[in-house]
């Protein structure tokens, strides 16, 4: 499925937040799930989906990322707080598992 998404992961509740761009979630977070690619999250073991938000474009996916990594922390947690408040990890849904 491609569809420009910007994602948010998490460690845990409350944890290490990362944010993300892609044209296809289903498949970039399997990669964060199963660390192939070294980097943040395979380091802070990062692996949660708890918040996206798909876009028309890649362009406007890319500003909205942007303008997301410039947020205080405190603000990217009410953004999650407010459309999933128990922080569930929202991948296994996507997957049908």
């Amino acid at each position: 499925m491609k569809q420009p998404c910007v994602y948010i992961l998490a460690s845990r509740w409350n944890g290490t937040l990362y944010t993300g761009v892609t044209s296809n979630l289903v498949k970039r977070v399997w990669e964060h799930r199963n660390d192939v690619v070294p980097g943040f999250t395979r380091k802070y073991r990062v692996h949660n989906l708890v918040w996206f938000e798909q876009h028309d474009s890649m362009m406007s996916a890319i500003a909205r990322e942007k303008a997301l990594k410039e947020w205080k922390r405190a603000w990217k947690i009410e953004l999650i707080d407010r459309t999933n408040p128990g922080w569930r990890d929202l991948y296994p849904d996507m997957i049908g598992t």
